[in-house]
């Protein structure tokens, strides 16, 4: 053994609880800042009359942000250096160093459609993705992370996050919500939650989350300059960019709650760690859509939609109970 014996014999059974409560809190931190960015981006899009341009300029500036941390920071190029070399030699598929797609299509869907649903519905469009591609990453143990059985326990947590999105969203399909626009958010979440497994790999090969969300950022950006510029000589440029500072921080917010993401994947697995971003999200989206709406107007099934997925998050990511003494005082043999 490497590590010292700990002086409180409880402490190997607390600590674990511990620190896997302090990765859902973050989590839904992060989730809560994905509500942001959904918000920025909206507007930015809205005020650019071009959805793709402001993909690119949310995550371009994320990636600049990045690049200029990562110059000082020794840590994140040894990450770096050290992906080249688990690719090299075979260890790490060059496909998992893609993830970064995962969140590029996510800002260009905030960017088309963010301002046209609103927050909250956009927000709640892509939990569905989020979790179905959440359930299957944790079952199937996808881009080499441990397997997480899926428990009667976990489907009744995604079952009441399901049950959120059609509170939410299935009353205004037919008025002022067009189906098509929900499809890309949707896309988009199912894209996010296998991006939050292929980080928590890199994170790890890497061990350091500043590459991990680096590399990201810059498999993003490549794509969205792709995007943007075939888009551009189709129809022009946008219109004049807009002067409030805060429109242009999408990037910065992204470039943190992916960081955040990256760590704690490994803790919580993909499908809890959804939750948690889908609960942090939703609560996130509700405050901005009564303070500073945009697109459809939110109602009292909102409200009830963050209720029903804060109590899904609970429920997934509660600790299976442990076999304790039968009745009589007999205990279950060690296998």
């Amino acid at each position: 053994m490497t590590d010292p014996m700990p002086v409180n014999p409880s402490e190997p059974a607390r600590h674990p609880r511990l620190v896997t409560a302090a990765a859902i809190a973050a989590t839904i931190g992060a989730g809560v800042l994905v509500a942001t960015q959904h918000r920025v981006n909206g507007e930015l899009g809205q005020r650019l009359d071009d959805g793709f341009t402001a993909a690119l300029i949310s995550f371009g500036s994320g990636w600049l942000l990045l690049m200029a941390v990562l110059a000082v920071s020794p840590r994140g190029q040894r990450g770096l250096r050290a992906l080249r070399t688990e690719v090299r030699a075979g260890r790490l598929p060059w496909w998992l160093l893609l993830g970064g797609l995962g969140g590029a299509v996510l800002v260009l869907s905030q960017g088309l459609v963010a301002g046209i649903l609103g927050v909250a519905i956009f927000t709640i469009a892509s939990v569905t993705g989020q979790t179905v591609s959440g359930m299957i990453a944790d079952a199937t143990g996808f881009a080499g992370m441990g397997r997480t059985p899926v428990t009667a326990q976990r489907v009744l947590g995604a079952v009441l996050t399901l049950s959120a999105v059609a509170v939410a969203v299935g009353p205004r399909l037919a008025t002022d919500v067009p189906v098509a626009a929900i499809i890309l958010p949707l896309v988009a979440g199912l894209a996010i939650g296998l991006q939050q497994a292929v980080n928590g790999r890199v994170r790890r090969d890497a061990d350091s989350a500043l590459a991990a969300t680096t590399l990201n950022f810059a498999i993003g950006t490549a794509a969205l300059v792709v995007a943007t510029g075939a888009h551009l000589l189709i129809v022009g440029l946008p219109a004049t960019p807009p002067s409030e500072p805060w429109l242009y921080l999408g990037g910065a917010v992204g470039a943190i709650f992916i960081a955040i993401q990256t760590v704690t994947v490994a803790r919580i697995g993909v499908l809890v760690l959804g939750l948690s971003l889908v609960a942090g999200q939703l609560a996130g989206a509700l405050l901005y859509d009564l303070v500073a709406p945009i697109g459809v107007p939110t109602t009292g099934s909102t409200a009830l939609a963050v209720t029903l997925t804060l109590a899904g998050v609970t429920i997934a990511a509660l600790p299976r109970r442990a076999a304790g003494p039968r009745p009589g005082g007999a205990t279950r043999s060690r296998e």
